[in-house]
């Protein structure tokens, strides 16, 4: 067994994935016993196992696909993919499926994203839960009895079908040649990136794209500044019209524009959701609390029903599925579509970026403008341990203020008609998160400069 035990499982199984130090916390014993698990709480019969390019990858995917197969279940394996790729494996072949990442998280992780046939996600409330407590019970009673009629393991290649269902839902026959400089961070970028931009009127200089799970050059988390400093000087150089970054695995993408300054999420979710309703004809779009006011603004001038949700895969997902939206983004360069099993791909959200410079004649800090109305500060994170007493003391602050506004949605939301913040804790840290947005610059920065004394200060 690994060093994990019933007592510190709480510990790697989050929101909605299992995630861990290896082998420290989790090890392959262990990933056994959640492949039989699995297949024990959705009573699959057959599911799809996908890794990314971490060192531990395959051996945590082989043993939880003997685990499942141990329990009667027949499993399709993958092999090296993104995590976008094993959602769109699980879409068309309905089957369940997991996930062997980390992420953007340090090389020493790893973990488990598990979804239910058509890529509909597992959470705490929807079988995470039932699958840990299973696992718990296994580690003291010595494990599952067997079955009588184990499943079989067989590999399949599912990128073409990937990029082809991609490449589809997006018109890019009629775009300029564009210059685009990618950043896969040694991630799994570096795996479909290749594929899908083979058929794009495209010049790509790739960077990075040398499949490595040690990420020799910079950690594979496009959402720190600090690793897109590559990219950006790249751009630059290279007089590229576009540079785009993934993460570690390769389902979230951040754009850079010509200047080589990065194009905030929120612009981004704007503009993909103004060609997706242009490409419906209209409909409901997601967008999380910390979303730029630019998001529901375009939404609705689009014809588009905004919907706001708390931040978080599992809430974004959940409400894509009971509105029937078209479209949901989040802060964190997360994008939902529902022509992807409502499932997150920031490749598509990419080739939608790439379709509209394309057809623009100006560079894209032109384009982008008209999706970038306000100031906004980015996630800023204190070290905070008395999270409660904290967000108390910000909203005592401004409570006597005319024209204030609160919000409890998800964390303390302020708001008045030329500004607002949110500031949440971290469901895993002692973190306190904030976000500013204003009408201007100087009214963003005096405002969080406040609230961060009042957070730090107190």
């Amino acid at each position: 067994m690994a060093a994990s035990s019933a007592a510190d499982l709480s510990q790697i199984v989050k929101a909605y994935d299992v995630r861990g130090v290896v082998p420290d916390q989790w090890g392959e014993s262990l990933a056994e016993l959640f492949g039989s698990a699995f297949v024990q709480v959705t009573g699959a019969d057959a599911i799809v196992v996908g890794h990314d390019m971490r060192p531990s990858s395959p051996g945590l995917s082989g043993a939880f696909a003997r685990g499942a197969a141990a329990r009667g279940a027949d499993v399709t394996m993958i092999g090296l993919c993104s995590t976008d790729q094993l959602y769109s494996a699980s879409g068309r072949l309905d089957l369940p499926g997991a996930m062997f990442t980390a992420s953007h998280n340090p090389a020493r992780y790893n973990g488990i994203k598990l979804c239910r046939a058509g890529a509909t996600p597992v959470g705490q409330d929807t079988g995470l839960t039932e699958i840990r407590e299973l696992v718990e019970s296994w580690i003291a009673s010595g494990g599952p009895a067997p079955v009588a009629a184990p499943g079989a393991v067989t590999e399949r290649e599912t990128l073409d079908d990937y990029a082809s269902h991609l490449l589809s839902l997006v018109d890019l026959a009629a775009i300029r040649p564009l210059k685009v400089v990618v950043d896969a961070g040694n991630g799994m970028g570096g795996h479909t990136v290749p594929k899908v931009f083979a058929a794009l009127p495209v010049e790509l200089v790739p960077m990075y794209f040398e499949l490595d799970g040690t990420f020799p050059n910079h950690e594979a988390n496009p959402l720190d500044p600090k690793n897109l400093v590559d990219l950006q000087k790249r751009v630059r150089e290279e007089g590229a019209d576009i540079g785009l970054a993934f993460d570690g695995d390769a389902d979230r993408c951040f754009v850079v524009d010509e200047r080589g300054e990065g194009v905030s999420p929120s612009a981004v979710t704007a503009l993909v959701a103004a060609r997706e309703l242009a490409r419906n004809g209209g409909g409901v779009v997601i967008h999380n609390l910390i979303t730029s006011w630019s998001v529901p603004e375009v939404v609705r001038e689009h014809g588009g029903t905004p919907v706001r949700t708390r931040v978080g895969h599992s809430f974004i997902k959940e409400e894509m599925a009971r509105s029937g939206a078209i479209f949901g983004g989040e802060h964190s360069a997360h994008y939902y579509f529902r022509d992807f099993w409502n499932a997150d791909t920031g490749m598509l959200a990419a080739l939608h970026v790439l379709a509209a410079l394309g057809t623009h004649e100006g560079p894209l800090s032109d384009l982008v403008e008209r999706y970038d109305r306000y100031a906004a500060s980015g996630e800023i994170n204190s070290t905070v341990e008395d999270q409660a007493g904290r967000m108390a003391a910000v909203r005592e602050a401004f409570a006597a203020r005319d024209g204030v506004t609160f919000d409890t949605l998800d964390g303390l939301t302020v708001s008045t008609a030329d500004w607002w913040f949110n500031l949440r804790p971290s469901n895993t840290e002692s973190l306190l998160r904030l976000n500013v947005e204003a009408r201007d610059e100087t009214t963003m920065s005096a405002l969080r400069d406040e609230v961060l004394g009042l957070v730090r200060n107190g």
